[in-house]
């Protein structure tokens, strides 16, 4: 029979949990029949008792069958009210979570604006230095495509292309990417300037617009051209100056254009309105160099009158500043206040506009070149800075062909220049770029000095060096202790 039909006719109450099969087995026991059968019996008695018992449910299965229980004993008014609340906790979860997010929107956006403001002020410096490291050499790359030295290079905002300009007056449009020439315009002769589009003498200077619409260069023939920048088209020609154009630099944001020319002017046009502005003068020698960022003022390096001048154009004022005891050849703003420049006495110094005297000085930045008592310091032909950062570069020319791009950390302050590594190239280091990024630098080379032919180094290419930026990473740190 089924342990239901016994549990029936049983007299005996039902056992217990836990006590069952021990109450049997003592019964078994005092019968005294056969072992055997007593265990059997024992065994049977134990599994029809067991199967009526108490069994462990599953938690889950427990929950599940509390929970149907206990929807099924809800009425439809209490139903709705869970429902309610329900509903009620996932809006609460989900507003707290579009709070989250637009507290962190806007932490993201008071940290641009202040980085807007410091900027502004010209007090804004990322310590990016410190993560760089020199570059696999085999990872530098030469493109080569114009035919005499080139002078002069920028990059487009979008860091997708730079243009280059060389003695050879033609201008070359290059693929960072993939090195290809996507576009060349060529230099035409002496002679022909009525009849060619484009540049019969040295290009000297270039500058791109902040959007990449505009591309401005300026040649030894006194004239500054104007492209469309994307299609490589003429647009313009600016013509004033007096002498050759060795400056040019977009205000950022604009298209306001500034030019320095050899004539010891700087200009100021207006390249949407195709229109010429105000001159302004002050400089005694040739103006070697020239850049601008937002503000409405530009600064420019004056060659052999030794001076660097910051020009303030509505005030119709400029700041002179003193330093160098060479010719000073190039120079580069590293945010509003502060700029490098490089002279012909072998030094880099970096300035601020607060300050008439360099903040820090480096002499003989380069080295020395020539033997016993003629040395003379390698001259600084080109510098460079990674806007609004504490890393700057610069290149210097010499007379054998092992030259070098050095790059340089600015200690907090920029009170003082620290050597990072260097870079070697071969040649006459013209023009001197970061991309926009910070993920390389462009070196324009040549085997002469891009104002002039004083000495020739044959073994030089005339090219572009592309040189990445690598930077640590977490393992090397790791593993260097930091």
């Amino acid at each position: 029979m089924s342990s239901f039909f016994i549990k029936k006719k049983g007299s005996e109450k039902p056992a217990k949990k836990g006590e069952n099969t021990a109450g049997i087995k003592r019964k078994a026991d005092a019968d005294g029949g056969n072992k055997g059968r007593a265990k059997k019996g024992s065994s049977r008695l134990n599994e029809e008792i067991s199967s009526d018992s108490e069994t462990e449910v599953p938690v889950v299965s427990r929950k599940r069958r509390q929970k149907e229980e206990e929807e099924v004993d809800e009425t439809a008014q209490e139903k709705k009210l869970r429902l309610a609340k329900l509903y009620l906790e996932q809006l609460r979860v989900e507003e707290e979570d579009k709070a989250e997010e637009e507290a962190f929107e806007k932490e993201i956006i008071a940290g641009r604006l202040q980085e807007d403001v410091l900027e502004q002020r010209g007090k804004l410096q990322r310590f990016i230095a410190k993560d760089l490291q020199p570059p696999d050499l085999a990872d530098v790359r030469l493109l080569r495509g114009h035919q005499l030295p080139v002078t002069c290079l920028v990059i487009s905002p979008d860091d997708k292309h730079i243009f280059s300009g060389a003695k050879d007056c033609s201008i070359i449009k290059w693929d960072v990417e993939s090195g290809k020439k996507l576009f060349t315009i060529p230099g035409g002769r002496k002679g022909t300037e009525d009849r060619h589009v484009g540049h019969t003498a040295h290009i000297l200077c270039m500058a791109i617009s902040s959007d990449g619409k505009y591309l401005a260069t300026g040649d030894k023939n006194k004239l500054i051209m104007i492209w469309e920048a994307a299609t490589c088209k003429h647009l313009y020609k600016f013509t004033g100056h007096k002498d050759a154009v060795s400056g040019l630099s977009f205000r950022k944001g604009t298209h306001d254009l500034y030019s320095a020319s050899h004539d010891r002017a700087v200009k100021v046009w207006n390249v949407d309105e195709n229109a010429y502005v105000e001159t302004l003068f002050g400089h005694q020698d040739v103006i070697t160099g020239l850049d601008c960022l937002s503000r409405e003022r530009c600064v420019t390096a004056g060659g052999r009158d030794g001076t660097v001048r910051v020009w303030k154009i509505t005030e119709e004022s400029q700041l002179i500043f003193h330093g160098h005891e060479g010719s000073i050849d190039c120079i580069q703003l590293i945010n509003e206040e502060h700029m490098i420049t490089g002279a012909d006495d072998g030094s880099v110094a970096v300035w601020s506009v607060g300050r008439k005297k360099p903040l820090a000085t480096v002499k003989q930045a380069h080295g020395c070149q020539g033997d016993g008592g003629l040395q003379q310091p390698h001259w600084i032909s080109a510098v460079a800075a990674l806007l609004n950062s504490d890393t700057v570069a610069s290149g210097a020319s010499s007379c054998s062909h092992n030259s070098k791009v050095q790059l340089w950390r600015c200690a907090e302050g920029f009170r003082s220049l620290q050597p990072l590594f260097e870079v070697p190239v071969a040649g006459f280091v013209n023009s001197l770029k970061f991309s926009n990024s910070g993920n390389f630098l462009v070196a324009g080379v040549g085997q002469e000095h891009r104002l002039g032919r004083w000495w020739r180094i044959k073994e030089a290419k005339n090219g572009l060096y592309i040189i990445p930026l690598k930077k640590k990473t977490l393992e090397q740190d790791s593993a260097n202790g930091i």
